[in-house]
């Protein structure tokens, strides 16, 4: 690739790339009835990480698909996600790694300058959505769009252990197959989005929603909302809604304040979080137990944002009691008030439920969940915690009876589901730098050693020289030949 010329903005991300060679060339063997060695399943900032880092590690037979029709549609930075800056410090290191010119800040600062990036607190939500689109050109990740994995099954039969995918590519099944997987398939993909009962009957009626699904906020103008949450997503929902014209939105919370400490102060040091796979079982617990207590606080503007409008009302301590559909709106009971809404958005988070998940329905009942794992104190009992996956080193799924299902190893997951393993939202751009990284070493590890007696062979192999022995032969001492200098 010709690098551009110094006056464009691209040229520092080039030159990095030019300065930091090539990538290796694929060092996986081919086998026989295989035609991935790695399928990635999502195509957003963690899907674009796997793809470069599984690069740079040498590792080709690399597929990324996402169920998106393109990439304007991928992720959810212009679909679900609707706040207006991201959440997380414009800091942090992202799909980039360790190669800093691929990263955020060299990206902006490349285009707007070095003051523009310093007088923003927050990278807003659109410039990360160009960012990941110009990361993944860069970088040559190729993306198979509207492309989505029904059902897999392991084969263990041929020349090495690999799995049979079931694809619908727009509408058509496709078979194929690969020797790892990696989940990188967002906020729902160990379940599904969680809607309280109450508002099943108003959800299949059209009148509910979740944050996680496609909402037509202009068919709001002029009605009544409520928003049922405290978290981030819940006052973004809220704000989409005022601003699409709603005529009243109100937002019920079961906490009688909103928390206001990020969990990530909370947490505290490095050092904790890039260790937390060692900790014992116990303390991982209380600490993914304490933070679903304390709860996720939504960023101050986004709170401001919903407070520029006299039509919005914030209920405290203000869990459903219940609901019903009457006359086509949904009645809420809260404290014995009875309240009519013509639409309500739940923003209540998602399940670890790994059997709601279509792709993960066969293999649910054979993966480890932390509640096969430990027990927690009473006081600190979570179900919902209870039922994520025990996760290995590698973010790997674990065989719930040992020796049933040793292909489970195989597979690797990168959302949420695996916050109680890692004490972070997988999948959010803090958890990059550490189990990115992580997974891939895993995944070098394990197709190495899946065929060790090839790679043995090709280090023990003979090469060319690099040059005879008449390159040296007029310089060699012969004894008698020659007499030393006086």
């Amino acid at each position: 690739m010709t690098s551009p010329s110094p006056s464009t903005p691209d040229h520092f991300a080039h030159e990095a790339l030019r300065l930091l060679g090539p990538a290796p060339a694929n060092w996986v063997p081919a086998h026989e009835g295989v035609d991935h060695n790695v399928l990635v399943v999502g195509a957003g900032q963690t899907g674009s990480a796997f793809a470069f880092a599984l690069q740079r590690a040498g590792i080709g037979g690399v597929a990324v698909i996402d169920a998106a029709g393109g990439a304007s549609q991928a992720g959810v930075w212009r679909t679900r996600a609707r706040m207006h800056k991201l959440r997380t410090l414009k800091h942090l290191v992202g799909p980039e790694g360790p190669v800093s010119a691929l990263g955020f800040q060299a990206w902006y600062e490349s285009r707007h300058g070095q003051a523009a990036y310093a007088a923003i607190d927050r990278i807003a939500r659109t410039d990360w959505a160009e960012y990941l689109d110009w990361f993944r050109g860069i970088t040559g990740t190729a993306v198979r769009y509207g492309t989505r994995l029904v059902r897999f099954a392991p084969v263990t039969g041929g020349a090495v252990p690999h799995f049979r995918l079931h694809l619908d590519v727009d509408g058509v099944e496709r078979v194929e197959t690969a020797r790892k997987l990696i989940f990188a398939n967002g906020v729902a993909g160990s379940g599904a989005p969680f809607v309280p009962e109450p508002l099943s009957a108003a959800l299949s009626q059209g009148l509910a929603a979740h944050t996680g699904h496609a909402i037509d906020f202009t068919a709001l103008a002029g009605k009544t909302v409520a928003v049922v949450g405290g978290a981030a997503s819940a006052f973004d929902a809220a704000a989409v809604a005022l601003e699409s014209g709603a005529a009243a939105v109100h937002l019920f919370v079961r906490r009688d304040k909103i928390p206001a400490t990020p969990v990530a102060r909370v947490r505290g040091y490095p050092g904790f979080y890039d260790n937390y796979l060692s900790l014992p079982d116990a303390t991982r617990w209380h600490h993914a137990a304490r933070y679903r207590r304390l709860g996720t606080t939504p960023p101050p503007d986004s709170v401001q944002r919903v407070l520029r409008f006299p039509n919005f009302h914030l209920h405290l301590g203000a869990p459903w009691q219940g609901a019903q559909v009457q006359a086509g709106q949904v009645v809420a009971s809260v404290h014995d008030q009875r309240f009519h809404f013509d639409f309500v958005i739940a923003g209540t988070g998602y399940t670890h439920e790994l059997s709601q998940r279509p792709e993960l329905a066969g293999i649910a009942d054979l993966v480890l969940r932390w509640r096969d794992r430990f027990q927690p104190p009473a006081d600190e009992r979570d179900d919902e915690l209870g039922a994520a996956p025990y996760l290995g080193a590698g973010l790997e799924y674990i065989e719930k009876i040992p020796g049933t299902a040793p292909w489970l190893r195989d597979i690797h997951t990168y959302n949420p589901g695996g916050f109680a393993s890692t004490g972070l939202p997988l999948g959010d751009v803090p958890s990059i730098r550490g189990y990115v990284p992580a997974v891939v070493r895993r995944i070098s590890e394990d197709l190495l050693l899946a065929d060790l007696a090839l790679h043995e062979a090709r280090t023990r192999a003979d090469v060319p020289a690099d040059f005879g022995e008449e390159l040296y032969a007029g310089a060699v001492w012969r004894p008698g030949t020659q007499r030393l200098a006086a």
